[in-house]
C-alpha cells in the first residue's frame, strides 16, 4: 500500500491559498504602510483595508460600514456576546439563550456572564444534532436580550435552520447573532436577506491565514469599544490594522464564496463515499444529519477504540484527520457535541471527523477508505473494550 499524504482537517485550519499569499506579500516588503498615516504609502494601505472590507461585506450581502475586522472567529464570539450583554443589561434584559452545542467560543462566554449575573437558556438539540427553532421561540422572554445560534457545527457539520431562527429572533425584536466561521465559503448567506444581526467568520478556515476574522454588525446596533486606544475601525477597536492579513481575508472570502453550489456538487460526493465505505464496518455510525451538514464534513464514531489512536495511526498513514474540535484536542473529555447528541461518552471517545476540500481527489478517498478498516481492526484487536463487546460484557 502506497503511504500518501492527504490533508482531511480543514475544519481545523487551511492552508493559505497561493492566490491569497500572492495578494499578502507586498504589504510585507512594499506597501508596509501605516493606514492612519497621512503620506501615499499609508492612505494607499488605508485604501487597500477598505477595499478588503468591501469584498468581506459583499461576500455575505453585508454592507462595507458593518463589517469590523477582528483577529478571529473567537474574538468576534466574544465582542458580538459581550458587547450586546454589556450594552442591553443597563435596559434590564439580562436573558441569553444559547444552544448546548455552540463552540466554546461561544459557550465559555455565556458561562462567563452567568457569573456576571445573566442568565442563560441552552437550548438542546436532537439526536441528528438539530435545533428546533420553535424551542428558540418559547424561550424568548421579555428580558432576552440575544440569540446566538452557530451556523454550521465545528464538528459534526449539522446546518442549523438560521432563516427560522433569524425570523423568529425579529418577530419577537431580540438580536440575533450566528458564529459563522464554518459555514462562509460552504453554503449561501446574505445577512440582509436573511435577516441576521450579527455574524462572526474566522479566515483560517477559508484559505486565508491564521489570526485574522471578521464582525458583520448590522447597521443600528451599537456593540461598545471592544479596545480602546485609537480610532482604528471606526473608534470601536484600537490598535495599528494588521494589512497584510486583512488584504488577504478580502482575496480569501471572495474566492471561498464563488462557484459554492459547484464546489459542493464536486465534494459531496467524495464525502458520501467516505462516510458510506466507514459505515461498512460494524459499530459505527454517522453523527449528525446525513443531507443538513457541510459538503466537506463527516464525523464518525467507530466503538471498540480510542479516538486519539485512530489519528496517530491514520498520521503514520500519513491521513490528516480530528476526533472532534481542534481548539480542544489536546482534552481528554469527550466531545461535548456528541454528548448532546446522546452518545455515551465511550462512544464519543471513539469519534473520527474527516473534512474534505475539493482537493481531496477520488483516488484520496480510496486511500483513505483503504487505510481506515486496517487501523480500526488493529486497534481492536488490541482493545480489552473491544474484547468484552464481541464477549456480549458490558463495559464502564
Amino acid at each position: 500500500m502506497e503511504k500518501r499524504f492527504i490533508y482531511a482537517d480543514n475544519a481545523a485550519t487551511t492552508r493559505v491559498s497561493d492566490k491569497v499569499l500572492e495578494a499578502m506579500l507586498p504589504y510585507f516588503t512594499t506597501a508596509y504602510g501605516n493606514p492612519s498615516s497621512i503620506y501615499k504609502l499609508g492612505r494607499d494601505a488605508q485604501r487597500d483595508v477598505e477595499d478588503a472590507r468591501a469584498r468581506v461585506a459583499k461576500a455575505i450581502g453585508a454592507d462595507p460600514n458593518e463589517i469590523f475586522f477582528t483577529s478571529c472567529g473567537s474574538e468576534s464570539d466574544n465582542w458580538a456576546i459581550k458587547g450586546t450583554a454589556e450594552r442591553l443589561a443597563k435596559k434590564g434584559k439580562k436573558h441569553i439563550i444559547t444552544s448546548v452545542f455552540e463552540h466554546h467560543a461561544v459557550l465559555h462566554t455565556t458561562q462567563y456572564l452567568e457569573k456576571q449575573g445573566f442568565e442563560v437558556t441552552y437550548i438542546p438539540v436532537d439526536e441528528k444534532g438539530l435545533i428546533n427553532p420553535e424551542d428558540i421561540r418559547n424561550a424568548i422572554r421579555e428580558d432576552t436580550a440575544l440569540v446566538t445560534v452557530m451556523y454550521a457545527n465545528n464538528e459534526i457539520g449539522t446546518i442549523q435552520p438560521i432563516d427560522e431562527i433569524a425570523q423568529i429572533c425579529r418577530e419577537k425584536k431580540v438580536i440575533f447573532h450566528t458564529d459563522a466561521v464554518q459555514a462562509v465559503g460552504h453554503v449561501e448567506i446574505n445577512v440582509h436577506e436573511q435577516g441576521i444581526d450579527m455574524l462572526s467568520l474566522s479566515g483560517h478556515k477559508i484559505h486565508a491565514q491564521k489570526g485574522i476574522g471578521a464582525l458583520y454588525v448590522r447597521k443600528g446596533i451599537v456593540l461598545p469599544n471592544l479596545i480602546h486606544g485609537g480610532g482604528q475601525e471606526r473608534n470601536k477597536r484600537a490598535g495599528t490594522e494588521n494589512v497584510p492579513a486583512i488584504v488577504g481575508l478580502g482575496v480569501a472570502v471572495e474566492e471561498a464564496v464563488k462557484n459554492i453550489s459547484e464546489k459542493a456538487a464536486i465534494i459531496t460526493p467524495r464525502r458520501n463515499k467516505l462516510i458510506d465505505g466507514i459505515l461498512q464496518l460494524p459499530y459505527t455510525r454517522l453523527n449528525g444529519d446525513r443531507d443538513k451538514r457541510l459538503p466537506g464534513n463527516l464525523n464518525i464514531s467507530i466503538e471498540g477504540i480510542e479516538g486519539e489512536s485512530l489519528l496517530l495511526m491514520l498520521d503514520m498513514n500519513g491521513i490528516c484527520a480530528s476526533s472532534g474540535s481542534a481548539c480542544t484536542s489536546g482534552s481528554l473529555d469527550p466531545s461535548h457535541v456528541l454528548l448532546s447528541i446522546g452518545l455515551k461518552h465511550e462512544v464519543a471517545h471513539g469519534s473520527l471527523r474527516l473534512s474534505i476540500d475539493e482537493n481531496v481527489s477520488d483516488e484520496d478517498v480510496d486511500y483513505i477508505l483503504e487505510v481506515i478498516p486496517k487501523v480500526v481492526e488493529r486497534l481492536r484487536s488490541m482493545s480489552p473494550v473491544w474484547e468484552k463487546m464481541m464477549k456480549g460484557e458490558k463495559y464502564e
